[in-house]
């Protein structure tokens, strides 16, 4: 077997763990939701989003503390909302009877801008800390904690948001043959399945950069972000394939918001220093692209186009893909 095809097997190896445990995740998160009787679209905003974005956690946190890959921990946090925001276009192209933003709930639009204070500071705080600006405590970066509050503040707004939307009826609904604690047990075990998985891809990552001769910036952009993001991808395609169109918008958002949160924990677990200090200012890329295309999301769920091409997408869907393309060819170019 020739060194460059065992590094590809073995991330293919990590993308169908991921992608398997994904949807058990899921769906064991919701049954938790339902017995404990809280709001279902409370806990599945905050179950669902970290549950599928538990790849990205790992990833990063075995990426920091064991293989010292710091770009591939920052490349695959910020490159996941990218590759989250670039999955409306699928959202769009599935939905067939009707162009997907004049069907989706505009309660949408509250995650959305609070995704773009949220990356929009990390790409701030990126910048800032490769010059003077750089604040450290211990080895841990000043801005962290920033992001944690904001983080915090943007899980309270929603929530009451949602309390004045829907009201909670804290009725404990029966699922047929599974008990609370078994449900909470298949989630953990799902949950180590993706922990596994997501503390492996980095060591891949980094054997796919040399035998590629990649930046590992890029590596960590492009392939372990689409491979962290396959929970996100299966549980998108799977809501849609029930109606579920609202829940699949709102997981990809919720994602975004607990990908940010994953730097801040990224930083704490790496030991040699500031984590936004030591990576490639290209990673800045992927925070302002996609924060362009949260501005994209948030412009076409006010404006509701109603052009489609050829019946399949419309401009808003070329405009987010585009905005993908070009960031990614720009990491390619000036990550390192």
């Amino acid at each position: 077997m020739t060194p460059i095809v065992l590094p590809w097997l073995k991330f293919a190896a990590c993308a169908v763990l991921i992608g398997i445990a994904g949807p058990f995740l899921v769906r064991y998160g919701d049954v938790i939701a339902r017995l404990t009787g809280l709001s279902r679209s409370w806990v599945g905003l905050v179950l669902l989003a970290t549950a599928t974005s538990l790849p990205e956690l790992f990833t990063g946190i075995s990426a920091v503390a064991a293989a010292n890959a710091p770009n591939l921990a920052v490349g695959d946090a910020l490159g996941s909302c990218v590759f989250n925001l670039v999955m409306l276009v699928l959202l769009d192209l599935l939905s067939r009877k009707a162009p997907l933003y004049r069907v989706i709930d505009q309660g949408h639009l509250l995650s959305a801008g609070f995704g773009i204070i949220l990356i929009g500071a990390a790409g701030a705080f990126l910048m800032l800390s490769q010059g003077e600006l750089r604040l450290q405590f211990l080895h841990i970066s000043g801005y962290s904690p920033f992001i944690l509050v904001l983080y915090l503040v943007a899980m309270r707004a929603v929530f009451v948001y949602e309390r004045r939307a829907k009201a909670f009826d804290g009725e404990r609904r029966e699922e047929p043959g599974i008990t609370l604690q078994g449900a909470v047990a298949r989630y953990a075990a799902a949950a180590s399945v993706v922990v596994v998985a997501g503390a492996w891809l980095p060591f891949v990552g980094q054997e796919l950069s040399d035998a590629m001769g990649w930046n590992a910036t890029f590596v960590g952009t492009l392939f372990l972000a689409a491979a962290t993001s396959i929970p996100e991808l299966v549980v998108t395609v799977s809501a849609m394939r029930l109606g579920a169109v609202d829940m699949a918008v709102g997981n990809l958002l919720g994602s975004n918001l607990f990908d940010i949160l994953v730097l801040a924990i990224d930083d704490i677990a790496y030991p040699n220093g500031p984590l936004l200090s030591s990576v490639s200012p290209a990673n800045a890329i992927s925070a302002f692209a996609a924060v362009v295309m949260s501005g994209i999301f948030i412009v076409a769920v006010l404006y509701k186009p109603e052009t489609r091409i050829r019946g399949t997408v419309g401009w808003v869907s070329i405009a987010l893909f585009l905005v993908y393309l070009f960031s990614s060819y720009g990491i390619y170019l000036f990550g390192h």
